[in-house]
């Protein structure tokens, strides 16, 4: 092999690892998203767990965040804004990456 196949192997390498913890990362977020948003609900124990698996499963309807946006807003009350359930995307995907890269 030559220098150039080995560093194009390790970009795909580098590309196919960093894919895996984006998914991860963002299936951390869903579930974390989901506990929130059971917890707003006043659901508890397997209950908030089914819902957050809930929000896991909305987020494979459609490449993108906005399946799950929608799935909050229409199951959380009025009084949750817009803005506070992006805030919480936002802030538990962070939370999420950051558990990922501590394991």
């Amino acid at each position: 092999m030559t220098t150039f196949d080995d560093r194009e192997s390790a970009f795909e390498n580098k590309f196919a690892h960093d894919e895996e913890l984006r998914f991860k990362a963002i299936a951390r977020r869903d579930r974390l998203v989901g506990l929130w948003a059971a917890e707003k609900l006043g659901k508890s124990g397997a209950e908030a767990t089914a819902y957050a698996e809930a929000v896991v499963k909305a987020d494979l309807a459609e490449p993108g965040d906005e399946d799950v946006f929608r799935k909050l807003r229409a199951d959380l009350p009025a009084d949750v804004s817009d803005a506070e359930i992006r805030k919480q995307m936002l802030d538990l995907l962070a939370r999420a990456v950051h558990e990922i890269e501590t394991q």
